[in-house]
């Protein structure tokens, strides 16, 4: 290769593509971040930094960006609740500063995705070693002994971009790992769920909710939770299900967003909405997250229901795993072999925790089963009563045992 080609293209400029890239400029790798959309897209979709995934950010310089007081950084959310949505009993709060000293962060920063790739895409700028393309669409894949050609479009040109790497991070319906033949594997949920978002002030409104909130219901489970949006009063989002016999268009008709809202509380008049999302949901994680020089990362490589906020941190551990491991490659302190590890690591962290835990969370909060339903809530109360399993449940909740767990794996 040329020394111009000797480069990992990242493929897919979301907030998982974004990290690994600033990650490995930083580590003296020179990357070429492509993207599909002609600019960086604006999407309502995850919003919750767990502690280690914060830590992370930090690490990599992003500490003052995630604290700003302005719309384009986040907010600290120490306490997210349980009720029981039919009756309005307050089942549990978990409060995160229970791990104060233990952890650097404990809190989660509510900032959305969107606004995490807008401050990395200026360090890549500054970086001097990374290159971000937009408008280019990833359309084959060719592996060699010692590099892969990337053949992409741009503007109806074709052209071939070669590099030492490929990574994926270009979501669940992933280009790179559909050419690059690995399955991916679990299921899809037979329920759509529903993303609305609304500037109506639940916590003013005397509610007793605080910023993240988690509904219990066998008809319509709710999860509620606050991101400041483009700024005061901010944005609250429900994400909701839509049972099989709902069609997409009653779900996104104005009257089907106004009934799901005023279930959350009857205010007089219909609620501001600024945006709304209907979507499939699927649990599957890839079967490798490594081929040959090819590599995968966040939802390219695994997709789990959006239940405890844990997809997208999922992604950026990845990242940073990742990171680490092509620059022992690149450097010449360790052998290729080490990209296995990465995908047994990765592949822990999601079916053994991510995976499970988002399952278990959606049943938790959609049992239907009156007895079974109650059992759930009562073991949640209980374990927000004692200290030592309202910590354990926060160390699981907050992705900090996977992280363990996976490291430790050889």
């Amino acid at each position: 290769m040329a020394d111009s080609e000797k480069r990992v293209i990242v493929v897919g400029a979301g907030p998982v593509g974004a990290i690994t890239a600033l990650a490995l400029a930083r580590k003296g790798i020179p990357v070429l971040l492509i993207e599909a959309e002609p600019e960086p897209v604006e999407d309502q979709r995850a919003a919750t930094i767990h502690a280690p995934t914060l830590e992370m950010l930090a690490d990599l310089g992003l500490k003052q960006q995630a604290f700003a007081e302005d719309a384009s950084g986040g907010f600290q959310a120490p306490l997210f609740q349980f009720r029981d949505r039919a009756t309005g009993e307050l089942v549990a709060t978990f409060d995160i500063r229970l791990l104060e000293g233990e952890v650097p962060y404990p809190f989660v920063l509510q900032w959305e995705q969107y606004k995490l790739v807008r401050a990395v895409l200026p360090l890549l700028a500054e970086n001097g070693l990374a290159e971000v393309r937009f408008a280019t669409k990833l359309i084959d894949l060719t592996q060699h002994s010692d590099y892969v050609d990337a053949t992409v479009e741009t503007a109806g040109e074709v052209e071939k971009l070669r590099g030492a790497y490929v990574i994926g991070t270009d979501g669940g319906r992933s280009t790179v790992r559909r050419l690059t033949e690995i399955d991916f594997e679990g299921f899809t949920w037979e329920e759509r769920f529903i993303k609305i978002a609304t500037s109506f002030d639940f916590v003013s409104a005397g509610t007793g909710y605080c910023t993240r909130n988690y509904f219990s219901d066998p008809d319509e489970w709710l999860n509620l939770f606050k991101v400041k949006g483009s700024g005061p009063p901010g944005y609250w989002r429900g994400i909701m299900p839509v049972p099989a016999n709902e069609s997409d268009e009653q779900a996104v008709s104005m009257e089907g967003i106004q009934r799901r809202l005023h279930g959350i509380y009857d205010k007089s008049g219909d609620f501001d909405i600024p945006y709304y999302a209907l979507y499939t949901v699927h649990q599957r994680v890839a079967a490798a997250f490594n081929k040959g020089r090819v590599l995968l990362a966040g939802d390219a490589a695994h997709v789990n229901n959006p239940i405890g906020g844990m997809g997208m941190n999922g992604g950026i551990h990845d990242a940073v795993n990742l990171a680490d491991k092509l620059a022992d490659v690149w450097f010449g302190r360790a052998e290729a072999s080490v990209f296995d590890r990465y995908t047994r690591q990765r592949r822990k962290a999601q079916i053994d925790f991510v995976q499970a835990q988002s399952i278990q969370n959606k049943k938790t909060l959609g049992e239907k089963d009156p007895a079974i339903r109650r059992k759930h809530l009562d073991d949640l109360r209980r374990t927000s009563e004692d200290v030592a399993r309202h910590k354990a449940y926060l160390y699981r909740s907050s992705l900090i045992d996977s992280l363990n767990a996976a490291n430790a794996v050889e």
